[in-house]
């Protein structure tokens, strides 16, 4: 990511802070839409749920700046996906209602360079989680 995709993405989501249970309520409900075959894997009150996807999301995005910092975390956060039953094809409608969700929230902020510089966040942040979680799949 360059660092001004970085810049942009922690400004979106500084944005997106203040209305953060009704960000992850939208997220949530579009993810079930175009991913139905996800939802039994959400056991736990979605709200809850809502809120650790939040505060997962704000730790994730400020640290963007020194992404390797991150590593550790978001390994562990891969190994527990995988003990749900999370697959590697989750994660794109994942992207999907990620980017809706924030298309939504930020109106007039939106635009295809949020888009591109949220999209590569979202990689960045998942290549460690599926790398886990493929360590733990049988050879």
């Amino acid at each position: 990511m360059s660092p001004e995709q970085i810049a942009l993405v922690q400004s979106n989501f500084s944005s997106v802070e203040p209305i953060a249970d009704q960000a992850a309520q939208i997220f949530y409900t579009r993810l079930f839409e175009i991913a139905p075959e996800v939802k039994p894997m959400f056991k736990a009150d979605i709200a809850e749920q809502g809120k650790k996807l939040m505060s997962i999301l704000g730790v994730a995005v400020k640290g963007l700046n020194d992404i390797d910092s991150l590593l550790p975390a978001l390994q562990n956060l891969g190994r527990g996906h995988a003990s749900y039953g999370v697959k590697e094809e989750h994660f794109q409608p994942v992207a999907e209602a990620l980017l809706w969700t924030l298309e939504q929230g930020l109106g007039d902020a939106w635009s295809e360079e949020a888009k591109d510089a949220w999209t590569a966040a979202y990689i960045s942040l998942t290549i460690p989680m599926l790398e886990a979680m493929k360590e733990l799949e049988p050879a």
